[in-house]
């Protein structure tokens, strides 16, 4: 079986794939995560996916490798992770109250084949106070995160409903990502 490599520093990710038992490394390489203007939000994560499987791929050709990305979208417009806490409590006020999209990108590739497919999910954000969005920024968790929450921490109190896949919402659909895994003969460990 060829090696698994995650080609992200994405702690979460990280947990998403030790969750379902896979056995795999992390790499991660520099990349241009600048987007084209007319991009549609699916075809921006699917080529962010891919950037980042294909420069970890081009230095481990033996491996299977996983690169995966996540952006918020309200309105049609792309959130990105936030630059400071000005940006953070922009994005956080954009999406009070409102329903957003989140997008995960994934890109799998070996030498033998490359499969990239995107998962939506919709979120509805409870209305926000500018104390509750402080003591959110003031936590420290916004700043490394697409669209400025992240699902799995403290910004879950800020979050009303989702429709589709929350795993997706933390930074990896887990259920399409195991079965397009299997399709490249990778499977989890069945037992510790």
């Amino acid at each position: 079986m060829k090696p698994l490599i995650l080609a992200s520093s994405s702690p979460r990710r990280k947990e998403l794939l030790q969750q379902i038992r896979y056995q795999f490394t992390i790499r991660t390489s520099e990349t241009d995560e600048r987007l084209e203007p007319d991009w549609s939000p699916e075809d921006a994560v699917i080529h962010l996916s891919r950037k980042k499987a294909e420069a970890v791929f081009s230095l481990h050709p033996e491996a299977v490798v996983i690169g995966a990305d996540t952006i918020v979208v309200v309105d049609g417009v792309i959130l990105g992770k936030p630059f400071d806490r000005q940006a953070a409590k922009s994005m956080l006020q954009q999406l009070s109250g409102r329903r957003h999209q989140v997008l995960t990108g994934v890109t799998i590739m070996s030498s033998l084949k490359e499969t990239s497919f995107f998962n939506q999910t919709n979120v509805q954000m409870y209305e926000l106070t500018d104390e509750e969005i402080d003591r959110y920024l003031d936590s420290g968790e916004p700043f490394d995160k697409a669209g400025s929450y992240g699902i799995q921490g403290l910004g879950a109190t800020l979050v009303k409903e989702i429709q589709g896949d929350y795993y997706s919402v933390m930074g990896l659909p887990l259920a399409e990502t195991a079965r397009t895994l299997r399709s490249f003969s990778i499977e989890p460990l069945t037992h510790d």
